[in-house]
C-alpha cells in the first residue's frame, strides 16, 4: 500500500478524517524551534527589562493557549481535549537567541503533533512580538516535530 494524503478525499477535495473508529490511546508529541536575536536583545530579555513585561513568561502561556486553539485555526484539525501542554523555553547565549520546546500529550483517537506545532509556532512569534521594538530583525527558525508517540503508527523520533 503506498502512502497517500489523508486529508484528501479520492476525488481529491480537502476532507476531515474520520478517527471515530479509532482506538483510544494515549498520545504524545513534542516539537521545537527557535528565534535567533541580537546577543543584546536577549540579555534584555534574560534581564528582564523589556518593557511589554516578561517576555518568557508570556511566551509559554501564550503557547499553552494556541496549542488549546490549534482546531480554530487549522481548519481540518480535530479539536482534542488535551491532557497538558508545557512548553519550555531556554536561552541559547550560541545562536545567540531562544529555544522553544512543547510537547501536548492526552488519551485519545487521533495525534496531537499539530498541537505541539502550534505551541511552538505561537510561542516563537509572542517573543518576536515582545521583543520586536529591540530586534526587528529576530528570525523565527527550526521549527519542527521532534517525537510522536500513540496511535497505530507507534513511536516516531526525528534523526
Amino acid at each position: 500500500m503506498s502512502p497517500r494524503l489523508t486529508h484528501l478525499s479520492e476525488d481529491g477535495r480537502a476532507d476531515m478524517v474520520d478517527v471515530g473508529d479509532k482506538d483510544v490511546t494515549t498520545r504524545s508529541a513534542t516539537a521545537e524551534g527557535a528565534v535567533a536575536m541580537e546577543a543584546e536583545t536577549l540579555r534584555l530579555i534574560l534581564d528582564g527589562n523589556m518593557k511589554k513585561g516578561d517576555v518568557l513568561a508570556t511566551a509559554r502561556l501564550a503557547g499553552i493557549m494556541a496549542a488549546k486553539k490549534t482546531s480554530d485555526l487549522i481548519p481540518l484539525c480535530h479539536p482534542l481535549m488535551l491532557s497538558k501542554v508545557g512548553v519550555e523555553i531556554e536561552a541559547d547565549e550560541a545562536l545567540p537567541g531562544l529555544r522553544v520546546t512543547a510537547t501536548a500529550s492526552l488519551s485519545g483517537r487521533t495525534g496531537v503533533e499539530m498541537e505541539a506545532l502550534t505551541a511552538v509556532s505561537v510561542a516563537c512569534l509572542t517573543i518576536y512580538d515582545m521583543a520586536k521594538a529591540a530586534d526587528r530583525g529576530m528570525r523565527i527558525t527550526g521549527i519542527r516535530l521532534l517525537a510522536k508517540s500513540g496511535g497505530r503508527s507507534g513511536a516516531w523520533r526525528a534523526e
